[in-house]
């Protein structure tokens, strides 16, 4: 196999739209899934099949805490396969492809829907939905970040990945209603075969540089799944990326009932307030990339952290009849997102190329746990929380809304000044 396309491509500051666009492609897919399953699955299940809705949530969690357990074991094993060749890689992301294709059309489509079965039947294929979605995307993120560079190539390399993700939430946010779920599955088939077969034609990371053969691998602590909590840095950026990540998954969480019953919007609304949060992030991409060009990856994180804080600020006075302001929150949210999408994961890259390039995929492993336990902590924080302030869902008294308020807009502006107090000092403060 010839190395002349691993060594230009792992330069990263040098990598191509083309380049970019082939590494990138799998990340539609893999976004694709998300929204279904996490948004749509409780109530396909309730409306089409009668489940009650308490123990369809308690089966999410279940199958959702067990997947995020087995992450570090998935990015030991990732680690595995990069220390063999690019093939075992891409070999085990078109299985990993195929069964996540299965498993989320079986989901869909049970084959009996008595009650009985039907439980153990959306249990099994959640765990290997899961399973399968968390595995494709580790190696996939592990790919990118031994792609290496600099700052700014790293942040490119992410964007890519996250700004194609962005193009596939708004293709899943449509096809169900537009189409139907039978022509969903059928378009997840083709953008996960699409995905897999521009990540096999894209730019490959030199691993005969950056890998170690697996008889020169260390022993202990630093092979073992632990080896990423060795590194200073990576808990550092770790604790800066869960209370961000908290902070920014609490309005995510509580949208629909700040639009509601805060500002009474009408239902039409709600898809414009989507589609200009997701247009606004996927379009401020490149200009945080100029942005780092400039002032560096820690300090155009600290400006989107700062951005968000106004923001949401911002939003804490708005009220009844104030569509048309959100609407500009929506908008300089999704930017403020933006910087949360692409520069983290850039960071994380860096952090793996100074340490160790032979546990990526451990890395990885921790990383994508850490982003599942920040949605878990931010449901389980916001809504006790609010119940126990006196709002409930359709509430309009001036009490419930004004914890709603509370928890919507001002805990994350909180949350994003800690990870931003944390991001100077522990970050910033210390780099070069």
């Amino acid at each position: 196999m010839s190395t002349a396309p691993a060594t230009q491509a792992a330069t990263g500051a040098g990598l191509r739209w083309m380049e970019g666009l082939r590494y990138g492609l799998l990340g539609l897919p893999l976004a694709f899934v998300a929204l279904p399953l996490y948004v749509l699955l409780p109530n396909y299940y309730a409306r089409n099949f009668g489940v009650p809705l308490a123990g369809l949530g308690l089966l999410l969690l279940s199958a959702r805490l067990l997947d995020a357990v087995v992450d570090p074991l998935l990015g030991r094993w990732a680690d595995a396969l990069f220390a063999r060749s690019h093939r075992h890689v891409l070999a085990c992301g078109a299985a990993a492809a195929l069964l996540l294709l299965a498993s989320f059309g079986a989901l869909f489509f049970p084959p009996d829907t008595t009650l009985p079965v039907l439980w153990g039947w959306a249990l099994a294929c959640l765990l290997l939905c899961y399973l399968a979605f968390s595995t494709l995307t580790i190696v996939h993120q592990s790919w990118g970040a031994l792609l290496g560079g600099d700052a700014l190539g790293r942040s490119r390399v992410v964007a890519f990945r996250e700004g194609l993700g962005l193009l596939g939430v708004v293709l899943a946010s449509l096809s169900p209603v537009l189409f139907g779920m039978p022509t969903t599955v059928a378009l997840l088939g083709l953008a996960l075969l699409l995905g897999c077969w521009a990540w096999s034609r894209g730019p490959r990371p030199a691993l005969t540089a950056t890998m170690p053969a697996p008889s020169a691998q260390p022993s202990g602590l630093g092979a073992g799944l632990l080896a990423p909590w060795g590194s200073p840095a990576f808990r550092a950026l770790l604790a800066v990326f869960m209370v961000n990540g908290i902070a920014t998954a609490l309005p995510a969480t509580l949208i629909l009932f700040f639009v509601q019953d805060r500002l009474q919007a009408p239902p039409a609304m709600e898809a414009w307030f989507l589609g200009s949060y997701l247009l606004a992030a996927a379009l401020a991409l490149a200009p945080w990339l100029r942005i780092v060009k400039r002032w560096g990856l820690e300090r155009a994180w600290l400006a989107g952290m700062l951005l968000a804080v106004a923001v949401f600020a911002f939003a804490s006075q708005l009220g009844a009849g104030d569509a048309n302001a959100f609407l500009a929150v929506c908008v300089l949210s999704g930017m403020a997102m933006a910087a949360d999408l692409a520069l983290p994961g850039a960071l994380l890259a860096g952090v793996i190329a100074r340490q160790s390039s032979a546990a990526s995929g451990r890395f990885f492993g921790w990383w994508n746990l850490a982003t599942k336990l920040n949605l878990a902590l931010a449901a389980g924080l916001a809504l006790p929380l609010l119940a126990s302030f006196g709002y409930a869902p359709g509430s309009r008294s001036a009490e419930g809304l004004q914890a709603l308020t509370w928890a919507y807009c001002l805990l994350p502006c909180a949350l994003k000044l800690l990870a931003a107090g944390l991001l100077y000092f522990l970050l910033l403060r210390k780099s070069p």
